[in-house]
């Protein structure tokens, strides 16, 4: 990471570290669809230490759980400093949700993961917790946004 990376406080821009996590996630999201896939959301970020200028950073991402044509990746974010010869700590993590598309950018299917290792199949089933709970939220909201616009034309006058 250089100086054009940081943000007023020194260290590494949050917004850098995600291009860099969103870059490597669509990289395993197209090669697991074997074509084109986008960013349709990401969840939990987590900054779990600043990354300084001069730190060398990794990120490693791979495919936790797939559906019909989207797919949840788990990225892990990594740094060392550049002159020391100690263990990269992991700074960060998130998972994102990117869909497969086609020519015209409508979904396609992807290919299953198959979870092999037991941590693998833990993976498996924490995003299908994340799914549930994003599924569920955007279900209240899109409820919550209904209810208000209602309300707002029984308010509107006409009474």
């Amino acid at each position: 990471m250089t100086g054009s990376d940081t943000n007023l406080l020194g260290t590494v821009h949050g917004g850098v570290i995600m291009k860099l996590v969103d870059d490597a996630a669509g990289a395993v999201a197209g090669r697991h669809s074997e074509g084109p896939a986008v960013t349709a959301s990401m969840d939990e970020m987590a900054f779990l230490e600043p990354v300084r200028v001069g730190d060398l950073v990794h990120v490693k991402a791979q495919v936790n759980w797939t559906g019909r044509s989207s797919m949840e990746i788990g990225v892990r974010v990594l740094a060392e400093r550049w002159n020391e010869s100690t263990p990269a700590t992991q700074v960060g993590s998130a998972y994102l949700v990117f869909a497969a598309v086609d020519a015209d950018g409508k979904p396609r299917p992807v290919p299953p993961v198959i979870p092999e290792s037991e941590r693998d199949k833990r993976r498996y089933q924490e995003a299908e917790i994340r799914r549930t709970h994003r599924l569920a939220r955007r279900r209240a909201i899109k409820e919550l946004r209904a209810k208000r616009t209602d309300e707002g034309s029984e308010h509107d006058g006409r009474r």
